[in-house]
């Protein structure tokens, strides 16, 4: 499988490429563009005024071209939390998508968004105060709506970002689970 994956609001951070070098393992071409040219953050708080400063237009279309290369070939969009919301925007609309693997993130969906029959999973932790049950809630009901088949995964008491080892969000047990599942999902694609 052909995977675009995105970085969270830390940036490209050992974590995602160590998740990158775990899916090529499995037989996966995987790219990660850097969105934020280079640059990382200690904090989601420090991250974020940096997503704030270059503007989600900005980042969206530095996406796109990250993808574009690679799009014809049919991509899985992938994502850690902002990057998911990212992935999702994009494999909502690239018809050639072949599927979308959300970690630690969902996004707005547009109106009017349809996809056909786009096989999609989330991983998330429950709770989660940037993806709250009310929102998933709600996220899953429109998604269905626009024709994407939609897997949920919680993880009882981790944390935001439970895969990244270098924060204290780390969950080494719903780590192992969410990539266990993940990889599952990508074989069946």
């Amino acid at each position: 499988m052909n995977i675009m994956l995105f970085h969270s609001t830390y940036g490209l951070r050992p974590a995602v490429r160590a998740a990158a070098d775990r899916l090529r393992s499995a037989g996966h071409e995987v790219w990660t563009p850097d969105l934020f040219d280079g640059r990382t953050f200690e904090t989601v708080e420090d991250g974020m005024a940096f997503k704030e400063e270059i503007g989600k237009d900005e980042l969206l279309r530095r996406a796109v071209l990250a993808a574009a290369p690679y799009s014809e070939r049919g991509l899985v969009y992938a994502g850690f939390s902002l990057g998911a919301s990212i992935a999702q925007t994009l494999a909502l609309g690239d018809e050639k998508a072949r599927g979308l693997l959300l970690l630690h993130g969902t996004s707005d969906l547009a109106p009017n968004t349809s996809v056909d029959d786009l096989p999609v999973q989330l991983h998330v932790a429950e709770p989660d105060p940037f993806e709250t049950d009310d929102w998933l809630s709600a996220w899953y009901l429109q998604m269905g709506r626009a024709g994407a088949d939609v897997e949920v995964y919680r993880y009882a008491g981790a944390g935001h970002l439970y895969t990244d080892p270098e924060l204290p969000d780390y969950d080494e047990e719903a780590a192992e689970a969410t990539w266990r599942v993940a990889l599952g999902f990508l074989d069946s694609l």
